[in-house]
């Protein structure tokens, strides 16, 4: 019997697909992983009975990224990464340990079937798994065929099923565009952003962004919404004058006429119109013209109209509309929500998905009524041959989906009614006035057939007022005509739906990428979310946009980057070789990048008048080593030490306090150490400002407190106050927090363990002698009288966290921000799992960890 590997994007994914092939018949049980499930049954597969094991990835496996010292921002020049910096692909998630996983399961397999989703970067990740799996599996009997496709648009026993009817092969082709476009954002957003994000934090003090990001179709989203800012800005309101006129068809009512001029800009022209009007004692009927019209149903709903319908009607980000959408798919409510098409296929059932909602409370009776009558064809739209349009796979209630699932789902819903309901039809009559020599008109509009209005009422025709019955000759008399002076106004900020327009019409970004592009620019603090979900720039992206197009416009327009989307679908089609259009694409911006640098200083002129130098920003906080002057605290991130007298800046960890630490200096440079701190419940450390940023000795990286320093004798080193080895992860040591009484605290310099112990304790030192069981450093503890917790009213203890009786009850294991990824589902997974013992910097050794000690240390997990 065959063994058959079937791999989907997403756990619930793979759990939906296996419930449908093995008609419930299946065994479930948890990957090593501790994420992924795994689901075995036995059933057909070509022809053959096969033993199947459905599982999943969680999205992609691998992630592309730069090797060793390019990956440093000191090290190499940005202008390196365009072509000499070697990349890899790193596993995306390394604490999912997904392609160990893979093999795993992998190994003995004689098939694999690939149920990824069925866009780009679904084939993408198909050749990550392959290339995961491959290795491992059986090899295959001489040209036997090994490697399956399904292409499915929806979790439906009918898709599903027919899917695995029809198994295809992967498109590398499709894959290779992905490689493609994820090593040219790579490589030309870091370079760009490494330097611009050097070269402005080393100079201003409140840009308030951690990251002063480029990216090739980023930078061309926020273009879109500081051109418009300009627009605002620019705009000069016109003062202009319209002639408005009523008529008195009947005694008691009234009509008011619209001036087929419209509007005039000179004061004394429309002055004149307005006398010779009033001359006029009555108005003439000239016409009356009555026309049939139609408002056409809507095309079928695709992922830009969607996002756009989303913004602007339901008031969801572009993000969190698709995060919604791709639930509702995967619990099988909804069609893949990734689609460019706006048309179904002939064979598409639409009566079947419109009977599914035919119990619906809501909609009951306009679905029943066109299920009886006929239902109309969707109009023709694009076919981008990717997937159907999105539409409403099963029924659902408010109370299944709730909140914003349900408003969705909802709409969803009655936009694929409407597309298979009437046209909406209406009587429009338009009847022309002559006042003197001027004309006027008047328009009324009658809904004859309502259509696809009843299920989408927010597009009915308005109620207007009715019009009089007249015919070519009436005269009816003059009630009022006066001038109404205007000013001409200017437009808003662009809203999220008219972005998400503009950058489809330009080719900006997929209809997956779009929305992570705008929320990278509200990330960035480029702009801010106003009411309405309008886009309003701040002074960082306005900057920003302005030096863009002072130094190299291209770098903003967005016609480079819709030239290189082109070339990208040109390499998905197999009509493009892949290494050639890298390499020329890399050459290009190369060279834009070489000119920014040599142009930077345009950029800087406009930032000089919206922010303001390190030397004037912030509060002076600790001593410089150097200069033994004051150095600044500037707070808006990235948060950072200045010294204005040296001119050197000194990068902080970020989010958290920083406060003066007790003013003492480190050993070594002689700077006045500050303290990092997360919260109460949480860490905090000593650091030196010149360690943390220009590492002392040989085994210590960037970014390291005094928490991670390996001096011998510092005080406040990790030598002086390790007590042993973390109980969680295998790098990390436990550090005594002496700045934590009387709430005293250990806590891991890796990790975000916290172990609380000896509170209301007086003292608590780290002692130089280590413990017989397990060779952490012991602990001297001093209670004060009348709250000491040691038996027989002792007052000072002297021995081990991990191993001592007397301590057992005092020591309590806690996460400093979040619950470590291994114990999601429940406490003390890793009970019982001791670990060798190994020299830690210092020369203690770190704890064996006895298997009991383990155990009670896990019970504590929250």
């Amino acid at each position: 019997m065959r063994t058959v590997l079937m791999v989907a994007e997403k756990p619930s994914l793979a759990q939906s697909i296996a419930k449908i092939l093995s008609r419930g018949n299946m065994s479930s049980r948890k990957a090593l992983n501790g994420v992924c499930s795994v689901h075995e049954y036995t059933g057909p597969f070509v022809g053959q009975t096969a033993h199947f094991k459905m599982t999943s990835v969680c999205g992609h496996v691998m992630t592309l990224d730069f090797i060793g010292k390019y990956n440093s921002w000191d090290k190499v020049d940005p202008a390196e990464l365009f072509s000499k910096a070697p990349t890899e692909k790193k596993e995306a998630n390394p604490k999912l340990t997904m392609v160990k996983f893979l093999q795993v399961e992998g190994r003995g397999c004689d098939c694999i079937v690939l149920w990824l989703d069925c866009d780009k970067e679904g084939e993408n990740i198909c050749f990550e798994v392959l290339d995961a799996v491959l290795p491992v599996m059986n090899k295959p009997r001489g040209s036997e065929r090994t490697i399956y496709r399904a292409k499915f648009s929806s979790i439906t026993d009918t898709d599903i099923c027919n899917a695995m009817n029809h198994l295809g092969e992967p498109n590398r082709n499709e894959a290779l565009s992905v490689d493609a476009r994820q090593e040219l954002d790579l490589r030309i957003g870091c370079a760009f952003t490494r330097f611009q994000t050097k070269y402005f934090q080393g100079k201003y003090g409140n840009l308030d962004s951690s990251l002063i990001s480029f990216g090739p179709c980023q930078t061309p989203t926020l273009g879109f919404c500081v051109e418009r800012h300009d627009k605002i800005q620019s705009f000069k309101p016109e003062t202009y004058w319209v002639l408005q006129a009523k008529v008195n068809p009947e005694k008691e009512s009234s009509l008011t006429l619209d001036w087929d001029r419209v509007r005039v800009f000179d004061r004394e022209v429309a002055q004149m119109f307005l006398n010779i009007t009033k001359m006029a004692k009555e108005a003439k009927v000239e016409s009356v013209s009555k026309k049939e019209k139609v408002k056409q149903r809507p095309l079928a709903l695709n992922t830009v109209e969607m996002l756009r319908v989303a913004s602007a009607a339901l008031g969801m980000g572009p993000q969190h509309a698709m995060q919604i959408a791709e639930r509702l798919y995967t619990q099988g409510y909804i069609s893949y929500p990734r689609t460019e098409t706006t048309h179904y296929p002939e064979n598409f059932d639409l009566k079947g998905c419109l009977r599914q909602q035919a119990s619906n409370p809501y909609w009951a009776e306009t679905v029943n009524a066109l299920l009886s009558e006929g239902i109309n064809r969707p109009r023709k739209g694009h076919d981008a041959g990717d997937h159907p349009p999105i539409t409403p796979m099963r029924a659902a209630t408010e109370a299944e989906l709730g909140g914003d699932g349900w408003r969705l789902y909802e709409y969803i819903t009655r936009h694929f009614i409407a597309t298979v309901s009437a046209d909406c039809k209406y009587l429009q009559t338009t009847i022309s006035f002559s006042i003197g020599p001027e004309r006027f008109t008047c328009v009324g509009k009658v809904v004859t057939s309502p259509g696809f209005t009843e299920i989408m009422p927010w597009h009915s025709i308005p109620l207007e007022e009715s019009l009089p019955h007249c015919e070519k000759g009436d005269l009816f008399p003059i009630g009022e005509i006066k001038l109404l002076e205007k000013q001409t106004s200017p437009p808003d900020y662009l809203t999220e739906a008219e972005l998400i327009t503009l950058m489809e019409k330009h080719g900006i970004g997929t209809d997956a990428s779009i929305p992570v592009h705008i929320n990278n620019i509200c990330q960035r603090n480029y702009v801010t979310v106003e009411s309405g979900r309008r886009l309003k720039p701040t002074n960082l992206g306005i900057v920003l946009v302005h030096g863009y197009y002072k130094i190299d416009a291209e770098l903003v327009l967005p016609t480079i980057r819709s030239a290189v989307e082109k070339q990208l679908n040109l390499i998905a089609l197999g009509k493009a070789n892949y290494h050639q259009v890298l390499e020329h694409t890399l050459d290009i911006f190369k060279r834009k990048f070489h000119y920014f640098v040599d142009s930077i200083a345009g950029m800087d002129e406009l930032m000089e008048v919206s922010f303001s130098p390190l030397a004037a920003t912030g509060k002076p906080l600790s001593r410089c080593g150097k200069c033994h002057r004051f150095m600044k605290y500037i707070q808006a991130k990235p948060s950072r030490l200045h010294c204005s007298h040296c001119d050197d800046t000194y990068s902080l960890p970020q989010n958290g306090t920083i406060k003066l630490y007790k003013e003492l200096r480190c050993p070594l440079d002689d700077f006045e150490l500050v303290l990092w701190s997360s919260g109460s419940r949480g860490k905090s450390y000593p650091l030196c400002p010149y360690c943390y940023n220009h590492p002392p000795f040989r085994d210590m990286k960037k970014g390291m407190g005094c928490n991670e320093c390996t001096h011998p004798t510092c005080q406040h080193s990790l030598s002086m106050l390790g007590i042993g080895q973390c109980v969680e992860c295998e790098n990390g040591v436990l550090v005594l927090d002496s700045t934590s009484g009387p709430k005293w605290k250990m806590a891991c310099n890796k990790c975000n363990v916290v172990v609380h112990f000896f509170e209301n304790a007086h003292k608590v030192r780290v002692s130089p002698e280590t413990c017989d069981l397990c060779e952490a450093a012991l602990v001297d503890v001093d209670f004060n009288k009348a709250k000491s917790p040691l038996p027989g009213d002792e007052t000072q203890h002297s021995g081990c966290v991990f191993c001592d009786p007397v301590f057992q009850d005092l020591v309590e294991l806690k996460h400093a921000a979040m619950r470590h990824p291994m114990h999601r589902g429940g406490q003390g997974k890793r009970q019982g799992r001791g670990r060798g013992k190994g020299r830690r910097p210092g020369g203690r050794l770190n704890p064996k960890k006895p298997k009991d000690k383990m155990a009670a240390l896990a019970a504590y997990f929250v």
